[in-house]
């Protein structure tokens, strides 16, 4: 089985990532996206971010229904920092049946040599990217392919910053988590 994992902090999970994973999901040769749900990222400051069990769950009730759509917390069980070269190890090991591609934004990229082992990673592992708003994309490893997916220009600090200022999030986000976050007062 062709997995792409689709690594992030989903803090809170927005419609940009749904389009992202849905477009790829439909588009490549893959057969599952995996919604890695980070517990802390080790280029990200960890502070304001929910709870790990809380983005999962916000990722679930998004993706409801999606056959091609999963939630992974793979990395919940690994040392923290999350090293994507450690969770693709983990991974290898548990499912020897399955093979994997990075899902990265064109932002990532270009930081990707601040990764753990990322010449392993280049060496060893399919990457596709999508372009993100001021980050141009350009396959200048073997194991990259850039895929042109419809962008919208929202974040998740984007998001946090319009819900701590009361603005409505409402087609940011999903209705069922945008109900979430509103009953459990997240973000606030």
């Amino acid at each position: 089985m062709q997995i792409g994992l689709y690594f992030g902090s989903f803090n809170p999970i927005h419609v940009g990532h749904l389009i992202i994973a849905n477009y790829i999901a439909n588009n490549s040769s893959l057969d599952q996206i995996w919604f890695v749900v980070s517990p802390q990222n080790p280029l990200k400051n960890s502070q304001n971010i929910l709870n790990k069990f809380h983005r999962k769950y916000l990722i679930d009730i998004a993706i409801d229904g999606e056959k091609k759509l999963k939630t992974s917390t793979i990395e919940f069980n690994l040392p923290i920092p999350s090293y994507t070269i450690d969770t693709l190890t983990y991974l290898k090991e548990k499912h020897s049946d399955c093979y994997f591609t990075i899902i990265m934004g064109s932002d990532s990229l270009q930081n990707i040599s601040k990764w753990k082992n990322y010449e392993h990673l280049l060496e060893n592992y399919p990457i596709v990217v999508y372009e993100r708003p001021g980050f141009k994309a350009e396959a200048i490893f073997k194991n990259i392919t850039i895929l042109k997916a419809p962008m919208l220009d929202v974040s998740s600090s984007t998001i946090r910053k319009m819900i701590q200022d009361g603005q409505s999030i409402k087609f940011l986000v999903p209705d069922v988590v945008k109900e979430e976050i509103e009953k459990n007062h997240y973000y606030k």
